[in-house]
């Protein structure tokens, strides 16, 4: 069952609301703010092992735990910050992945000055299948196999399959441009 159609059987509502505010505004749909980017990339290394919807109920606490998913105050986290992320119960409390995220910052920081934006960066590097993008993502950064790559990609518009096509935000989404129909 595709996440378009398992959304209308959800229970309670609360949930089923939850899920459908992402699933009609996020899911798919390109972004091109680095921080934003980098910030959906948190959320999918953390969903590993766990339900999208406990990233979604947390999604807040991420922000507010990783400073609005700003790259270069990510980037600059100490041990200090490790600590308190490790603390925070508003977010995934895994070493790996806290780790991750901040590395993953200072490797974005890299490919910004060498390609002028992360979002750059991705484009440089389209069109790759699937298995091409996991290759150069565990190349380039941490904690990143080939689910979390795959979702990553699908929901930010680079790769394909992120709602039916008898969907109605499928039409929404190809206005928007992705890039997996260029």
């Amino acid at each position: 069952m595709s996440y378009c159609s398992a959304i209308s059987n959800m229970k309670p509502e609360e949930r089923k609301a939850l899920h459908q505010n992402y699933h009609d505004n996020h899911y798919g749909f390109p972004i091109h703010d680095d921080n934003e980017l980098f910030g959906r990339l948190i959320l999918e290394i953390n969903q590993a092992g766990l339900s999208w919807e406990t990233i979604l109920k947390k999604e807040e606490g991420f922000r507010k735990a990783y400073a609005n998913f700003d790259i270069k105050k990510v980037a600059n986290f100490t041990e200090t910050d490790r600590e308190r992320l490790l603390q925070d119960t508003g977010i995934i409390r895994n070493k790996l992945k806290v780790n991750a995220a901040i590395e993953n910052a200072k490797t974005i920081l890299q490919l910004q000055k060498e390609f002028g934006s992360f979002e750059k960066w991705l484009a440089h590097h389209h069109p790759k299948t699937k298995t091409e993008w996991i290759k150069l993502f565990k190349k380039t950064f941490k904690f990143t196999g080939g689910e979390i790559v795959g979702e990553f990609l699908m929901s930010i518009g680079y790769l394909p399959g992120a709602h039916d096509t008898s969907c109605a935000i499928h039409a929404k989404v190809l206005k928007s441009n992705p890039r997996w129909v260029k």
